[in-house]
Order: structure tokens, then sequence, then C-alpha cells
């Protein structure tokens, strides 16, 4: 009978070639342009190793477990199969199994799980063809690397990451004795969802390793005492990544479908893990600080039993680094409060309780508290933060930010946060969340102006006015922040003071019509736009990534570049199945290929071996899994030998000329307007500009350098008002400084060099007239062609400069 299913079943094996040639399912991963990981997608978690990679230890433990006689058989144990053989007659089913790893590594390659005779069978005679023709050390690599672990983990590199956050070398005698004792059930034997059970079983494999004699006596008393703190670590990403990676993922998955979670293709990015990592801290600490000067609004929940505080500590996540914790003490000028891990620390009055005010309205709160006890009590859920190894009172805020940094010179996006917190909130705000600009959209309007004879001198009158706009609902009576007006005013000072009624008066000097197509070439879709003059006081809601994008005009000379994420993607063989080709701002492009792409990508052939040999020693310090050690070499050695792709110019959308003169103009904001905080960075490089919406309901500020373009809003995703004494220049610029700081460090100054026909003359402050150059005066820049004629009636002896109004800064 035997010799008969033998030849029934014999010809329809598959052949071990297949087991060979066998791609395991990979997931998805997302790189940083400096290689750093930040996101990792794919129904199955996997990371393949070596079977030089795993601890012999581990090794021990599995066989222990499932197979103490491996390198002795040859495929099957004929006790094992008697048994399993007596257990099917008897019971109609296999309990005990009787597989070896050789037959489990068959099962798991080709075969079903069922549980029948001739799947059995098939096991058997595939597990003799698997011996004949692979090493145990391969068949160990392919059942190591297969085997599903739960949670989603395939694989022992996988199960370590996701059960420890670990690498294999740094797992305990212990941790890989949990580890062997998943593949059995990996449901019944989870260290997360059943620790008591998953803790039997470990105990039980270290037994089974005591009594094989691969550990000593000593070590398995101090492995069984040891306490299991398995949780799932979900990310593999050390930088705070999440909005970007969502964005890649959708981008891959739109370019190459569904597969992608699975073949193992790599994503390079264009974010600079360094500039990502400031710009989500420089945005949180920003926001908390806006939250922080509004009050505290209430605890997360009262009156919480004691026996529930552990549970409900657990199902508080963490948000940006604000932590849950339950008061188990109040005193009038401290609080105990205990933690997630169960450690109880004290809360001082001068971390977060001293001054401590509550929230009424947007725009108002109440005196400080006197005492804890006037606002806390036991059971209380509270947020806290801890910085130097103390706790600080802190709460999660209402308000919302977003920021995006791009490279000027090729729209390469460098950092991006959507948001406070992924996890807290998935909307993503950069590209999501059209919000009206305010100010910050008037550079548009002047550059136009300019494009249009215009001069930084004109004079613009600033002066109230009623306008009965047929496209308006009703009459509309703009005004300046404060309510006041200055009367004839050059529009350079208008826009780095942000006079409304000049901007207004620019837009109806110029047309509606020109307007528009004038906004057309900073990459703007004006389909939408409104035809009146509320446009000039940025009416229109965009998108923070449209509004950066029409900065890096300024910031590059005249170019219209387009922001993109996705720079290339690598398969598993190392092919490079897409590539990035985006428009640079050069013209003519006299750079060599590879120069303009090590500009704009920062990874040239020639940093290659330097970036390598510091992605080492980054190893030798850091717990990088091997694995992932190898893929970074392999991506590394896949840039250097890609051929040289493609550059071609982006379009000169605004003249050199122009590109000069609102540069300057926007030079100002920042010298001595609206963004003057920004000289705290000690750059004459830096241009921008702020933004408030009425209410004020957005505030925002855009800027930038040679190197670097960035945008930063704060608002509120229904609307809600901000509070008064909240602007662009107290909401969003400090963010955006915060982050420039440490973005533009050890970078050169470098500043747009002046275009021929520019010519600087001395003007009347006031009347914007030339005046002789022995007269009291200012300096001004014209194209050669619009310098102002002398003035007649003499110099003016005030320079005109009034200070600005406190509540702008």
């Amino acid at each position: 009978m035997a010799s008969c299913l033998y030849l029934y079943l014999s010809p329809k094996l598959p052949s071990v070639e297949e087991l060979k040639r066998v791609e395991l399912q990979i997931p998805l991963k997302v790189y940083s342009q400096d290689l750093n990981i930040i996101a990792e997608f794919g129904e199955k978690k996997r990371s393949p190793v070596n079977f030089n990679q795993i601890p012999t230890t581990m090794v021990d433990a599995f066989l222990a477990a499932e197979d103490d006689s491996f390198f002795n058989h040859r495929g099957i144990v004929v006790s094992g199969l008697a048994r399993a053989a007596f257990e099917l007659i008897t019971t109609g089913s296999i309990r005990s199994g009787g597989s070896t790893i050789t037959m489990q590594v068959a099962r798991n390659f080709f075969l079903s799980k069922r549980k029948e005779f001739t799947r059995k069978f098939n096991e058997i005679l595939l597990a003799f063809r698997i011996e004949e023709e692979l090493t145990k050390q391969e068949i160990l690599s392919l059942y190591t690397n297969k085997i599903y672990m739960g949670n989603r983990a395939y694989g022992v590199g996988a199960a370590a990451q996701v059960y420890y956050g670990k690498t294999l070398d740094q797992l305990t005698l212990a941790q890989m004795a949990m580890i062997a004792g998943l593949p059995k059930a990996p449901s019944r034997y989870n260290p997360i969802a059943k620790p008591e059970r998953a803790l039997q079983r470990r105990n039980w494999i270290l037994g089974r390793m005591l009594e094989l004699k691969k550990i000593s006596e000593r070590q398995y008393q101090t492995a069984i005492v040891e306490p299991d703190n398995a949780f799932y670590h979900g990310s593999i990403s050390k930088i705070d990544s999440a909005y970007a990676a969502e964005m890649v993922r959708q981008e891959v998955i739109e370019k190459f479908g569904l597969r992608a979670y699975t073949k193992g293709y790599t994503a390079i990015t264009t974010i600079d893990s360094k500039l990502q990592a400031q710009a989500a801290k420089s945005l949180q600490s920003g926001l908390i600080a806006y939250d922080r000067r509004h009050g505290y609004r209430e605890v997360e929940q009262r009156n919480i039993p004691e026996e529930n505080w552990q549970q409900t500590l657990s199902n508080s996540p963490s948000h940006a680094g604000l932590e849950p914790a339950i008061i188990a003490e109040v005193a009038d000028d401290h609080l105990m409060v205990l933690d997630k891990y169960g450690h109880t620390a004290p809360l001082n009055w001068a971390n977060g309780l001293d001054g401590l005010r509550l929230y009424k309205t947007a725009s108002s709160r109440t005196k400080p508290i006197e005492s804890a006890r006037d606002i806390f009590q036991v059971g209380d859920l509270i947020r806290i933060s801890k910085r130097n190894h103390t706790v600080h009172l802190a709460q999660l805020p209402m308000a919302q930010a977003a920021m995006v940094a791009l490279s000027p010179r090729e729209g390469g996006i460098k950092a991006l946060v959507g948001g406070f917190d992924y996890r807290h909130s998935r909307f993503n705000r950069i590209t999501q969340a059209s919000r009206q600009p305010g100010s910050n959209f008037k550079p548009f309007i002047y550059t136009i102006a300019l494009n249009n004879g215009f001069t930084p001198a004109s004079i613009v009158n600033d002066a109230p006015v009623v306008f009965d706009d047929s496209a308006l609902e009703d009459l509309w009576r703009p005004e300046n922040d404060g309510g006041k007006f200055y009367g004839p005013t050059r529009i350079r000072e208008a826009l780095y003071r942000s006079r409304n009624l000049v901007s207004i008066r620019l837009l109806r000097r110029m047309g509606i019509d020109r307007t528009l197509e004038g906004l057309q070439s900073f990459g703007f879709n004006t389909g939408d736009m409104p035809s009146d003059l509320s446009l000039a006081l940025g009416s229109h809601a965009l998108t923070p990534l449209t509004i950066a994008r029409g900065y890096t005009v300024f910031a590059n000379g005249g170019y219209l570049v387009k922001p993109y994420i996705l720079d290339k993607v690598i398969d598993r063989d190392g092919n490079i199945i897409f590539q990035a080709t985006p428009q640079t701002a050069c013209d003519p492009c006299t750079q060599t290929k590879t120069e303009i792409i090590a500009d704009a990508t920062k990874i040239s052939a020639e940093q290659i071996d330097l970036q390598l040999e510091q992605l080492l020693d980054q190893w030798a310090q850091e717990s990088i899994p091997d694995s992932e050690k190898d893929h970074h070499q392999f991506i590394q050695q896949t840039i250097q030998n890609a051929p040289e792709r493609e550059i071609t110019a982006a379009k000169r959308v605004i003249d050199s000329q122009t590109a000069f003169l609102i540069d300057s103009m926007l030079k100002d904001v920042i010298t001595k307007g609206t963004g003057r905080k920004a000289k705290s960075l000690q750059r004459n490089d830096l241009g921008g500009k702020t933004g408030t919406t009425n209410g004020p309901r957005d505030a925002w500020f855009s800027g930038y350098s040679s190197h670097l373009v960035a945008t930063a809003w704060v608002g509120f995703d229904d609307n809600s008002s901000l509070g008064r004494n909240e602007y662009g220049g107290s909401a969003a610029l400090p963010i955006w400084i915060d982050f420039m700081t440490e973005a533009l460090k050890n970078k050169p100054q470098v500043n747009l060099p002046q275009p021929t026909g520019i010519v600087s003359v001395k003007i009347d402050a006031v009347t914007g007239a030339r005046v002789p150059p022995n007269q009291r005066g200012i300096y001004e820049v014209f194209r050669s062609q619009n310098v102002p004629q002398f003035s007649t009636t003499g110099a003016t002896p005030s320079s005109g400069e009034e200070p600005l109004p406190a509540d702008l800064f």
C-alpha cells in the first residue's frame, strides 16, 4: 500500500528547486534620503537573516522545542510519525503533530495545514527530497525566516523586533526560549496576549535545553526567574515621519499596486532625517507653547477606581512624548503621579503648577491657582512630560499645526509634519487642509506688481475705502490690523509692515484678470480663486504645500519647481524600477549632471564611501539588525552603480530682475518687519512673510534661504479662533525659527546675485522720488529703466519709518 501511495503522490510533489528559488514575502521599506529607515508597510513583518546571524543558543532553543534530533535524522522521526498515525486511527485527528523541522518546511512552503493522512505522507516524501538536496543549515534558515510568530511577524528577525524591540544578538536566553515557543501555536503562546501560558511554554523549553545539556544549571535557574517584558514594538523607525511615510506608501501603491507590500521593494525618499526630526520637534514644542499660553483646560478623565488605574493607562497612548499618568496623591504644592510603567514620581510645584491658569476662552484665563487641590483629585487621568529625570504637567493641544520644508533647487520635500502626532490624527494638513493664507499670500501679489511696472518705491495710498463690489455679498470696508491708516506708502514698506489697503489698491490697479494670470506662474490653480479684491488679502484657501511651492520661486531666483517626495524605488534584486526626474532651477544648466544630482539629492557617487563608513560607525554603536546593515549596503551599492539620470531645467516664471527686487523686499520683512524675530538666526540671506486671517483663525509663516524653503501653519481643524494677540509672528514664526536654526546650521549665507540692469539709487523715504547724493534719503533698488525722477521739493527731514505696532510681533 505504501508503495502505491508513493507512486500516486510522488509525481505531484513540487521540485525542491522551487524551494531554492522561493521569494519570501518581504514588506515595503521606506528610507530617508540619507538611508535611515522611516517606515515599513505590509501584512507580514519580515527581516530575513542568514543562518550565521542566528545565535547558537537560539538554534538550540528551537531544536529543543521542535526537533531535538534534527541534525541526526534524514527528514522524519519514525517514533513521532507512529504516534501521529495512532492518534489518527483512534481519534480521527492528529494532535501531537509528529512533524520534524524539515517536514514543517515542506508544509509551510508547499502544502496546506489540514491534518490529513495524504498531506502527512506528502510531507514525508517532500522532507526526504529536501534533506537530499539542502544542507541542514539551509533548511534551518528557511524555517527560521518563514515560520509565523504571531502579531504579523514572520521569522525570528521580525519576532525579535516585534516582541522585544531587539536584534537577535541582543536577546537574552529567556527571550530566545520565548520566541522558540511561538511556532507551535502563535496565538496560544503569545507573550503579549497570553503571558501566563507563554511563560509556561518558555520554561518548559528551558527545561528541555537543560535536559539536552545545551545550557547549564546556573543558566537555567537565571532564565526561569527572568520576568518577561514583551510588548508590541510596531515601528522600527527612530524618526517621527509617519505623515511623510504615508504619502510615500500611497504613491508606491499607486505606481505598482498591492504587490509592493510583499515584493521587497525599497522606496528612497527626499526626506532628510535630521531635518525631519527637527521639524517634528519644532512643531510639537511650538504647539505646546501656544497651548500653554491659553491655560489648562481639564483633566482627561476623573474618578478612576484604583483597581482600573493600570488598565486605563495601558489603554491611553502617548502622543509626541506626552504620557498618560494618574494622580495617586494630591498635596497643596505637589502631586504624586503613576505612569504607565508602574512608576510613581512627584510632580512638583515648579514643574507646571506654579502660575497655572485655567482656560476660559481662547482669549481669557482664570487667575493662577493657589493650590494643586484647587483642580486635581486622586484618580484623575492627566498628561505628563519627562525632562531631565523630572515630571512636568502637560496636556494634549487642541490646536493643530503643520510644517513642510522644500529644496528650492528641485522641489524635494526635506521635511514634512502634517500634525501634532500621526497616531492622534492621521489628517495630513500639509496636503489635505486648505486654509486661508492671509498676508502670507501678499508676496505673490507684489511680485506681479513688480512685473507690471511698479517699483519697490512706488507710492500707494494706505487710506480707508469702501468697496461696493458685485462679486462680494455686501459693502466691504477692509482695514489694517489695529484699524489705523498711514497714508501714501512705498510698496516695500507696505509689504514688510503688512498694510492691507495697499495690497488691495495694487490688485485693483493691476486688474483681477492680469493678477490671476500672473498667479499661475507660481503653480496656483486659479480656476477656483475669487474674482474680487479680497484675493489681495489671501482669502482663497490653499494647502501649506502649495504655498511653500510658491515661495521656492523667491528662493531660487525665479524658477517654478514641483514638490516631490519619492525619489526612487528599488526591487529586491537591486533594479531601480522607478526614478524621479525633477526639473531643476538652473538656466542654463552649466553644471554637470553629477554636480546637479549631488546638489539636489545629497547622494553623489563621491559621498557613497564616506556615507557608508559613517553608517558602519553608527551601526557599531546602535542596535541595528544585521539584516538591516546588509540592506543598507545593498541600497548604497545600487545607488552608486546607477546610471546618471537626465536633468531638465525648470521653467523660469519671473525674470531675474523681478526675482531680485521681491527677494530684497522679503528680506526687509525679516530685518524690520513682522518677521523680525527671525533676526535671532543672525543671517542676511533670509526672506519671508507672516500671515494671519480674521479671527484670528490661521497663523502662518513662510520663509526661505537659498538652501531651504519652509512653511509653518497653526490653527484649529474646526476653524475656531486662536485667540487675540495670536498672529503669524507669535504662533507660526517661532516654529519656523526653531526649525531653521538647526536646518541652516553651518550652511553658508548665499544671496541672489544682483542681475544686470538693476541699480541702487538714493530716494526720498516718503515720496519715493530720487534725491541728490548730498541730500538725506534712503537707498532703493530699481530696474535701470524705472529709476524715478529727482524730487522737485527737496529731501524730507524725516525718514518716514514709524515704529511697528507691538501687536504684530
